[in-house]
């Protein structure tokens, strides 16, 4: 057997290692969460809010964290687009591979990979600038900076595989930039434009770190944007927090119930992206 074929065994088996560790890790996280989550689940925990003493095992449910995380991811979400589209449609359709688009990329990258934890401490230092309070705004604010980076950089590589040929042929029937951009650009990229707002969004709902200086928590629901907010995440976290086994079990369901609301959105999402991929010209 010569050095090409041993070198191609080598990296083929490389690769099945790597896609049966990830696998396995995805399957023990499901089955952790179902193992110890699932007898611990019921109506009355996505259907209620927390009564007194719900944290020492007594009555109650995460009403409260669900919404909570729904509006935050939801409107962070919301948020990054209005900001994302112009800035991905500027990257790919005026300043394409300028030394300016080149370096803003560069940021948006290292803009990635901050940890949460940093948006949280930033987003609190301004909150106390202006004189706000933990509230639902402020956790709009701080996961629509962690999401901003996340969903341009994904709308600028879905916007980056729309065929040239396109492009030129509407710039040489007489359309401008931005006729081309939004009648064009968007509608052939729109699955991975998609993609991109669920991976922000799914990024945003399982963040901790980032909401817990600027949406705090709360039983209650949000009545504005100026109240308290509670998270999924923050519910887990807590109820982990507790002594009591009954509290505990309860919080690998709030986990099981985040990563449902996940799934459900992402399988949501591909079935839409798959309608839309039939307008697509390749």
């Amino acid at each position: 057997m010569n050095r090409r074929k041993l070198e191609e065994r080598f990296f083929k088996g490389l690769m099945l290692l790597s896609m049966v560790v990830v696998l396995g890790s995805l399957l023990l996280i499901l089955g952790t969460i179902l193992w110890r989550g699932l007898g611990a689940l019921n109506w009355d925990m996505v259907t209620k809010l927390p009564q007194g003493g719900y944290y020492l095992g007594k009555e109650g449910g995460i009403l409260n964290a669900i919404v909570g995380s729904l509006y935050l991811a939801g409107g962070a979400a919301l948020l990054s687009l209005l900001f994302s589209l112009p800035i991905a449609l500027y990257l790919q359709l005026y300043a394409r591979r300028t030394r300016f688009a080149e370096l803003a990329r560069l940021a948006l990258d290292v803009l990635w990979g901050i940890p949460s934890i940093v948006y949280g401490v930033v987003g609190f230092a301004i909150m106390l600038w202006l004189g706000m309070r933990a509230s639902l705004l402020g956790g709009i604010i701080a996961l629509a900076l962690l999401e901003l980076p996340i969903m341009v950089r994904g709308m600028d590589e879905a916007l980056g595989m729309v065929p040239a040929a396109l492009l030129e042929s509407s710039a040489a029937l007489g359309a401008t930039r931005l006729e081309t951009a939004i009648h064009v650009a968007v509608k052939q990229a729109l699955p991975g434009l998609l993609t991109a707002v669920l991976l922000a969004f799914g990024r945003g709902i399982g963040d901790a770190a980032s909401v817990l200086f600027t949406a705090g928590y709360t039983d209650r629901l949000p009545g504005s944007l100026f109240d308290p907010a509670a998270s999924l995440p923050l519910a887990v976290f807590f109820q982990l927090g507790t002594p009591f086994p009954a509290v505990q079990e309860r919080a690998y369901a709030s986990a099981l119930i985040l990563t449902l609301i996940v799934l459900v959105l992402a399988l949501a999402s591909r079935q839409l992206a798959r309608r839309l991929t039939r307008h697509v010209v390749r």
